[in-house]
C-alpha cells in the first residue's frame, strides 16, 4: 500500500519543520514546502520532496501542488496549511497596503491552495485539511491587530468549510497554539520595519517602553508557558490519523485558560485582563 502522502508549508523552521519529520518518521510521504528554494535545497538533502511554494504567489501554488500530485499519481491525502507571518503595530499605524500583503500570505494564499486541493480529495474520496490557526484566532492580543485579524479571518473560513464538508469524507480541523518556540518573532522583523512608522505614532512611548527592546532582542525572554513544536505535531497526528478529528485543538496552557477565559467572562472585563498583559 502506498504511503499516506500529505503536503506542509512553512517547512523551513518551527511547528512546519518539526511536522515534516514527525510525519516522515510516522511513514507519510512529506512534501515539505518552504517559501525560499534555498530552504527547499536544504530540506531535500533531509531526505523530503520539496517544492517552492509562496503563498503570496499563485504560480508558485499551482507549480507546487502539480508536483505532488505528478509524484503521488493525483491523489493527496492531507493538507497541513501553516506558513504564515507576523505584523507587530498598533492598529491605527498599520497601512492598509501593509494589511493586504499579510492576508496574502496569512489567508488568501491558503484560500487559493485549499480551494485547489479539494477536487483532487474529492475525487479520491477523502482527505483531511488541517489549518494550523493560533490562540489569536479567537482572543485578541494588543500590538497584534494584522495577525489577529488573518486568524481570526481563518477561523470563521475554516468552520464554514468544516461544515460544508460534511458528508464528503473530508475532514476540516483546526489547531490553535498559544506561545511555541519558533523564530516568529525575528521572521516579523523586517515587515516591521518596512511597514510601522512607530517614532511618528502616537504610541511612540509605548512602543519604546513595551515593544522595541522584546521585538529586536537578540534572545528572546522564555515564556513559562511555552511549549516546542513537537506540541502541535502531536496533536496534528491525531488530525490527521484519528477515525473522527476534532474540529479544533487547543495546544498550550495559554490557550485552554483563554478559552476559558472567553467562554466565561464577559466582554468588558476579558478586554481588561487582556490590557494588562
Amino acid at each position: 500500500m502506498a504511503a499516506r502522502s500529505i503536503l506542509i508549508t512553512g517547512c523551513s523552521s518551527g511547528i512546519g519543520y518539526d511536522a515534516a519529520h514527525v510525519l516522515k518518521a510516522r511513514g507519510w510521504n512529506v512534501f515539505a514546502s518552504c517559501r525560499s528554494e534555498s530552504d527547499c535545497e536544504r530540506l531535500r538533502t533531509e531526505g523530503f520532496s520539496s517544492p517552492r511554494l509562496d503563498y503570496c504567489d499563485g504560480r508558485s501554488i499551482k507549480a507546487a501542488l502539480d508536483k505532488v500530485l505528478s509524484e503521488t499519481g493525483g491523489s493527496l491525502d492531507a493538507l497541513f496549511n501553516n506558513g504564515a507571518y507576523g505584523l507587530p503595530g498598533a492598529t491605527e499605524d498599520l497601512p492598509t497596503d501593509a494589511l493586504r500583503a499579510i492576508f496574502e500570505a496569512n489567508f488568501f494564499g491558503w484560500h487559493e491552495l485549499t480551494r485547489a486541493v479539494i477536487p483532487v480529495m474529492r475525487r479520491q474520496g477523502h482527505g483531511r485539511i488541517v489549518q494550523c490557526s493560533s490562540v489569536l484566532g479567537f482572543i485578541p492580543m494588543r500590538w497584534r491587530a494584522a495577525y489577529v485579524a488573518t486568524k481570526y479571518a481563518l477561523e470563521g473560513y475554516t468552520d464554514t468549510l468544516r461544515i460544508e464538508m460534511k458528508g464528503t469524507s473530508i475532514h476540516v480541523s483546526l489547531i490553535e497554539p498559544g506561545p511555541i518556540t519558533t523564530k516568529f518573532r525575528v521572521n516579523s522583523v523586517p515587515h516591521f520595519d518596512r511597514w510601522i512608522d512607530w517614532r511618528g505614532s502616537a504610541h511612540a512611548a509605548d512602543y519604546e517602553a513595551r515593544l522595541i527592546e522584546r521585538l529586536y532582542a537578540t534572545e528572546a525572554t522564555p515564556d513559562p508557558f511555552e511549549l516546542p513544536p513537537a506540541a502541535v505535531s502531536k496533536k496534528l497526528v491525531h488530525a490527521l490519523e484519528a477515525r473522527r478529528p476534532r474540529p479544533r485543538y487547543y495546544v498550550t496552557k495559554v490557550t485552554h485558560f483563554a478559552g476559558a477565559m472567553r467562554r466565561l467572562l464577559p466582554t468588558r472585563a476579558l478586554d481588561r485582563l487582556i490590557a494588562n498583559h
